[in-house]
């Protein structure tokens, strides 16, 4: 028996204990025994594989940190690291950042650098130390409002004016124009409906604060996880991928910040696990570091963003059909997954290894085993216990809004990893008829190999076996039951960014500016400057955008804006003008972009309302290419 790894001390493949208080509430949907046995036997299973690996695996050790060490690598993580320590003086840029969270977002700031600010002084460290309330008070001269459509003030209020069901206020938001109206003032939420326009940790204030919040229970079925829906969104739905590398760093802090403001108000402690680095194998397939299987793999498939083992694991399983009863659920036997595991290694990469011999469980074993090894877990170990903790939040319209901050904080490999993995998933739960694989059984099955991870030591599952193993898999329900709404963008978020970029490019313009006071310039020549930066556009007149699109036959093309022209209308116009010369491309490989202005770049939705749009980012250029994969 090796430490950090988990050990039977219960036989729970027949019935969960005698005498075990099984906690039946809120979020487990009272799962019943019988489901939760196939979570057990697969515990088992993986035991038993364990035990016949004689490979000794070093637990991966995850480090207590010091007090406000936490806190500090928490405000390192958010890009504001410069609000403490050697650098506090230099935090203009993150004046801009600042001036654009909610009040909930600001307060889970402060009290962040609260925290540091005391253990600073504890350790005597001689910098300088911003007092919390100067930080913000930088802002609160400014006039704009925040993006929640609160006052840039760090008090709350217990107004709630203008309240809709979901608890969310009519709050109005605009970046182009003032006049614009807030879509929440004509479109009231339901209870099934994601409010993605107004802060998750906003939304979760007001419910408490009017005291709506009923708390949702429901039964174990498929049929009674709620049925969640994105309503439409006129200026378009942006997906994970659909925006530039520097606005995802951006929606990352963020993302990260409104976490931890929606857990702060929900009474949830959310603390990022470290991890002390432990020695990784640097080749091979089981138990190497996802950055270095794609490293390896991209050398013989460029581009590829899942290792090619997984993909080929994967189709290995459906190219023998998704019917087969027990799916994922009936495992391998456990000498032959090691041995088909050691040949693998060897002949993988070569070419030579013979997928023939592989049944179909064999490969479903070895896909689990593949996720299992990983050094670290595929829910990374950070996040791991965040994701764990969903299951304690009060409603189920706010584990998922929490699941959908976890996903967007993933690294690109684990999130891509597991978007393939869900989808796999989701398909095989599509057969249920015939393979008798519901979303609970296949729920049940897999939280043990993305949950009990070997590095956690054993003490983590056992305290509260029952209440975790139940918990995990209904949060294993959720990702694979909401998966397309978890890999959305949510608008507040895009806004944000918008308003960030908006803002420093103001800051940026002043700087220039004031270099040119400087050099003092001669007062005609700048005259000269500012009459060039008028838009260039004066061909084109007003409601009118022009579209480029390089890669096709008809490379630009002036349009008009009407109400219902939508950003799949002017793709298809384009492809329509077809020539003899230009290698035809198909309406699902090209794609209208969003580019400059207020966002750095952004894939458009097919459905998206091209007159609402440009109203939100008027200086935007508009461009037709394909997706960059």
């Amino acid at each position: 028996r090796r430490s950090g790894q988990y050990t039977m001390n219960h036989d729970h493949s027949k019935k969960t204990p005698d005498g075990a208080s099984f906690d039946r509430s809120g979020s487990q949907d009272s799962l019943d025994e019988l489901s939760m046995d196939d979570y057990w036997k697969e515990l088992e299973n993986i035991h038993e594989t364990r035990g016949n690996n004689h490979e000794e695996r070093v637990a991966l050790v995850v480090k207590e940190p010091d007090e406000g060490e936490l806190e500090e690598e928490w405000l390192k993580e958010a890009g504001l690291s410069n609000l403490f320590g050697e650098s506090s003086g230099d935090s203009l840029e993150s004046v801009v950042f600042l001036s654009t969270l909610t009040r909930t977002q600001k307060a889970a700031v402060e009290k962040r650098v609260e925290t540091v600010t005391q253990t600073m002084r504890k350790r005597n460290k001689q910098h300088q130390i911003p007092d919390v309330r100067d930080i913000f008070r930088l802002q609160n001269d400014s006039k704009g409002k925040v993006c929640d459509g609160s006052e840039p003030s760090t008090v709350r209020t217990n107004e709630n004016k203008n309240e809709t069901q979901d608890g969310t206020k009519g709050s109005k938001f605009s970046l182009g124009t003032d006049e614009q109206k807030s879509p929440l003032e004509d479109m009231p939420f339901s209870d099934t409906d994601i409010n993605l326009e107004i802060s998750f940790a906003e939304q979760a204030t007001n419910i408490k604060d009017s005291s709506v919040g009923k708390m949702c229970k429901g039964g174990g079925g498929d049929t009674l996880l709620p049925n969640f829906r994105l309503p439409k969104d006129k200026t378009g739905t942006t997906k994970i991928g659909d925006l530039a590398p520097q606005d995802m760093k951006k929606v990352y802090s963020l993302a990260l910040i409104e976490l931890t403001a929606l857990y702060d108000i929900l009474g949830t402690e959310f603390k990022q696990q470290k991890a002390v680095k432990i020695k990784t194998k640097d080749s091979g397939l089981f138990g190497v570091p996802l950055s270095v299987l794609l490293e390896q793999d991209q050398k013989k498939v460029p581009g590829t963003k899942i290792p090619l083992i997984f993909q080929k694991l994967i189709s290995q399983i459906e190219e023998a059909t998704l019917e087969t009863e027990g799916l994922l659920r009936i495992p391998g036997v456990a000498t032959r997954i090691k041995s088909l595991c050691q040949e693998l290694e060897a002949k993988f990469y070569e070419g030579t290894f013979n997928w023939e011999n592989v049944k179909q469980h064999d490969a479903a074993s070895l896909l689990k085993l593949f996720i299992r090894e990983l050094p670290q877990p595929l829910l990374t170990v950070e996040y791991l216990k965040a994701f764990q903790d969903v299951q304690s939040l009060p409603m189920k319209k706010q584990q998922l809004q929490a699941l959908n901050l976890l996903v967007l904080l993933l690294p690109e490999a684990n999130r891509d990893t597991l978007k393939v993995l869900l989808e796999f998933l989701q398909r095989v739960i599509d057969h249920r008829d015939k393979n008798k694989m519901t979303l609970n059984n296949v729920a049940m099955v897999m939280a043990p190999n993305l949950f009990t991870f070997h590095g956690f030591g054993s003490k983590t599952i056992e305290q509260s076996e029952f209440v975790m193993a139940a918990g995990t898999a209904n949060v294993m329900r959720f990702m694979i039951q909401y998966q397309k709404l978890l890999w959305t963008i949510p608008k507040f978020i895009v806004n944000q960014v918008r308003k960030q970029n908006t803002e420093s490019q103001k800051k940026e313009k002043k700087d220039k500016a004031m270099k040119k006071l400087l050099k003092k310039m001669a007062y005609d020549r700048e005259k000269h400057e500012k009459q060039e930066k008028t838009p260039n556009d004066a061909d084109v007149p007003q409601g009118v955008i022009r579209v480029q699109a390089p890669h096709l036959s008809k490379v630009s093309m002036a349009i008009q804006l009407t109400e219902d022209l939508k950003a799949g209308d002017i793709v298809a116009r384009f492809l329509s003008q077809k020539s003899g010369n230009v290698q035809t491309l198909k309406k699902e490989e090209v794609f209208l972009y969003e580019i400059g202005g207020n966002i750095g770049e952004r894939c458009l939705d097919d459905e998206t309302y091209m007159k609402d749009l440009y109203q939100l980012n008027p200086n935007a250029e508009w461009v037709i290419k394909p997706k960059q994969s």
